[in-house]
């Protein structure tokens, strides 16, 4: 037990919680704590999201002190001791203490135990490996945990090659956790570990590399993570497409100076080629959502020029043909390749003008083409979209009357 107590801190208050630990410790008093990232991030004066409990219960013991105590229970990984209780509130995970006695650089076979230290050697991050008693009291079993989650050290628990050789998913976790709570340059030995094995990455399902990638890039400033992924080539084995860092160091840049939260999307863009060939290949290998794979070809494929020297009237029509959102995508993606500070200025008022942007009804419609003489058939759409470029390109002045002549006027040339 360490000298911290987190009495005070809105975790051990949690009614949830303390609803949890109080069944659980009533079948066998103290076998149960609080653990992993809530405890990390409430030793760090942080809010804490998840809420884990680690206990010395086997998993049908606790079932029977949950239910003992009224409260509902999902046995949602039974096989690796996992149970998820659901008080009043918010889920709680609860896990029996385990150890591995088999990994395939993915998957572990465990098996339960109640020696806390044995549960603690298995885990991947020495500031991960925290417990907290009902109390707030801080058990810190690798003796390092706490330190290293107030130093911002991100350090394996014990030998980095054993802990990444055991699941491949650690190297990015590693990353990740670096970009969110490492201070200075990235833990030495972790990184040769993590260069040393990066090949076994490709036993991971694409779709937890992708969800971890798209969490480290959502941290509020992953360059230095970024280029120590690049240099141990961790960042060409998962992402073989990415092309340099310098656009994203840009990206990051322009992001502070605009206030904006961090886009883990458009960072990936700053990553990439605008080459819609190679962004649809890197859709379908790390299968992202529809909504993603769509924002992404879009940004690559769309033939818009964008450059700093639009005027506002280029802009409006950029904004109504694209959307605004894309618009966005395009104009920041733009300006993160543009090493010209002297242009600050006007990609700052090209976005300014992307704000409050409604773009305008286009006021005519297939029947009043009709009822200026065109005959039905694929001539109504064609007149319109003619009518309608014309339109967007004399920015939206003409009102509804002016344009119904132009309309004759287009009629009469189709004949």
């Amino acid at each position: 037990m360490t000298e911290i107590s987190l009495a005070s801190h809105a975790l051990v208050r949690n009614s949830d919680a303390q609803a949890v630990l109080t069944a659980l410790n009533a079948a066998q008093a103290d076998c149960s704590r609080l653990v992993g990232g809530c405890v990390r991030d409430a030793v760090l004066g942080k809010l804490a999201h998840d809420i884990d409990i680690a206990t010395q219960l086997a998993p049908e013991d606790v079932i029977a002190a949950l239910q003992a105590a009224g409260i509902k229970v999902v046995p949602t990984g039974l096989a690796h001791g996992t149970v998820t209780a659901i008080p009043a509130g918010k889920p709680v995970e609860v896990t029996t203490l385990r150890t591995d006695v088999a990994t395939d650089g993915r998957y572990a076979e465990v098996v339960f135990t109640d020696d806390w230290l044995a549960d603690a050697q298995r885990r991947d991050l020495t500031m991960n490996a925290l417990y907290c008693d009902a109390l707030g009291h801080v058990f810190d079993p690798v003796g390092t945990g706490v330190a290293d989650a107030k130093a911002g050290r991100v350090r394996f628990v014990g030998d980095s090659e054993t802990r990444v050789t055991e699941d491949y998913l650690r190297i990015l976790r590693f990353f990740r956790f670096h970009a969110f709570y490492g201070k200075g340059a990235p833990d030495p030995v972790a990184l040769a570990a993590c260069a040393a094995h990066r090949d076994g990455m490709a036993k991971l399902s694409v779709e937890r590399v992708w969800m971890e990638l798209k969490r480290l890039l959502a941290a509020p400033d992953p360059r230095v993570v970024l280029s120590a992924m690049a240099k141990t080539g961790v960042l060409a084995a998962i992402l073989p497409e990415a092309e340099g860092l310098d656009a994203l160091q840009h990206l990051v840049e322009i992001e502070n100076s605009l206030f904006l939260d961090p886009e883990a999307l458009q960072r990936l863009m700053a990553l990439l080629p605008r080459d819609p060939t190679r962004v649809a290949g890197l859709v379908s290998r790390l299968k992202l959502s529809s909504a993603e794979g769509d924002r992404l070809l879009a940004w690559a494929s769309d033939q818009t020029g964008i450059a700093s020297y639009l005027s506002a009237r280029e802009v409006r029509r950029a904004l109504y043909w694209m959307g605004t959102p894309l618009y966005l995508d395009r104009v920041r993606l733009a300006w993160a390749h543009d090493s010209e500070p002297r242009r600050t200025s006007q990609w700052r008022a090209m976005i300014a003008l992307s704000s409050g942007f409604v773009a305008p009804r286009f006021p005519v419609t297939g029947e009043q083409v009709l009822a200026a003489g065109a005959r039905p058939g694929p001539a109504i759409g064609h007149i319109l979209r003619e009518l309608e470029r014309w339109w967007v390109e004399n920015d939206f002045t003409e009102d509804e009357m002016g344009l119904v002549e132009r309309l004759k006027a287009l009629v009469q040339a189709l004949g």
